[in-house]
């Protein structure tokens, strides 16, 4: 039997709490496994060591008569902490439970303790998530809206109210595994974990199952939603309606309900996060001396825009307050016009005599941005003849 004291195996002081002694115990008995280090003799031996130092270490009594008595106490033939029963049988004799413990919070369907925490709540199973899309105009979007949605889903049978056995009778404990869910067998120093074959983790079976749902406890129907559409919503947002989605299996809590929200294109106005922008096309006139246009916005009114004489094609002119709702705000966005001069169509004779007219009075200082393109090509001309 090992002599080593204890707690130095551990690399732990004397009255280190149980926290730091777990902490180290996990910390060793991962670096010295076994499947970590096959055909290491020297790792194997380490590997015990630390698990027999930490099976009487985590034992509050069994520490206790340790720090008293030292090794002595778990040597054969002593009573020690363990009274009449002959001690605590020894180093050579300790139980796979420190090891099992550590490793039944890291990997879940190993070791004992998973199943001591299993029960008939294990077996309630939450709901799928479901999807749904829908598509608005960006009016409906501006606005809000409250639409309805029928979306086909499992939901709780009424009949047995997702018991899933007939009326007059319910679930009874499994026999193969007392209602727990899974069943455990001893391999080596492990105990092994698995869903019970028998129920499938239900721990419950049903002797006797609904004429509605055939013992699944959910059915599958259409539900009818209405789902309000917030003011301000953009393309792609996804909502989510929590409880909405299919119902869980035996008690469990339903699942979620995601709508994603289209937008669909608008012929007039362009959208860019809260701004809307459009394009209105005024006549030559109207920009060369001056005046004003009335365009639409996205309330269903009109708004009007005042045009400098001069005004060129691409300028822009904000209207403030006159674009797309801001989602859970109550401000807006701003419309964008922008100007696109139109070219006179269809002249009539008179019309091309004014403008020839008016052709042959213009100067350098009506048209200067002409002006100055003409003589840079000019002078292009000019340095390419030299």
């Amino acid at each position: 039997m090992s002599k080593k004291d204890l707690y130095e195996i551990l690399g732990v002081a004397k009255d280190a709490s149980q926290a730091e002694l777990k902490k180290a115990y996990r910390k060793l008995a991962m670096k010295y496994h076994p499947d970590r280090n096959p055909d290491n003799a020297e790792a194997e031996k380490k590997f015990k060591e630390i698990n027999m130092a930490y099976d009487i270490l985590k034992d509050e009594q069994k520490r206790a008569a340790y720090d008293r008595m030292g090794h002595a106490a778990f040597e054969a033939g002593m009573g020690g902490a363990g009274g009449a029963g002959g001690g605590f049988g020894g180093f050579e004799g300790f139980s796979a439970g420190s090891f099992s413990d550590i490793f039944e919070e890291m990997f879940g369907e190993f070791m004992g303790g998973a199943g001591r925490r299993s029960s008939q709540a294990s077996a309630a199973r939450r709901g799928a998530d479901l999807s749904h899309e829908v598509t608005i105009s960006l009016e409906d979007a501006f606005l809000g809206k409250e639409i309805n949605v029928k979306i086909p889903t499992w939901q709780i049978c009424t009949k047995c109210s997702g018991s899933g056995a007939k009326e007059g009778s319910s679930p009874v404990n499994c026999a193969s595994c007392g209602g727990i869910g899974r069943v455990r067998a001893q391999q080596g120093i492990f105990t092994v974990e698995r869903t019970c074959p028998t129920c499938h983790g239900a721990g419950q079976t049903i002797k006797d199952p609904c004429d509605s749902c055939q013992g699944g406890g959910r059915v599958q129907k259409t539900k009818s939603l209405q789902i309000t559409i917030p003011a301000g919503i953009e393309d792609g947002t996804r909502m989510r309606l929590a409880g909405e989605g299919e119902a869980g299996m035996r008690g469990g809590p339903a699942g979620d309900l995601y709508v994603f929200v289209n937008v669909r294109p608008h012929k007039f106005f362009r959208r860019e996060g809260a701004n809307l922008y459009c394009r209105a096309p005024v006549s030559f006139n109207v920009v060369a001396l001056g005046g004003e246009v009335e365009v639409p916005t996205i309330d269903g009114k009109c708004a009007k825009v005042k045009i400098p004489a001069g005004t060129q094609t691409g300028q822009q002119f904000r209207l403030k307050g006159k674009g797309m709702s801001i989602l859970r705000s109550p401000s807006r966005g701003d419309l964008y016009v922008e100007i696109v001069v139109e070219t006179p169509v269809k002249l009539s004779k008179r019309q091309k005599e004014l403008l020839e007219e008016f052709g042959k009075s213009e100067t350098a200082k009506n048209n200067p941005k002409a002006h100055s393109f003409f003589k840079k090509v000019k002078d292009l001309w000019d340095d390419l003849k030299e």
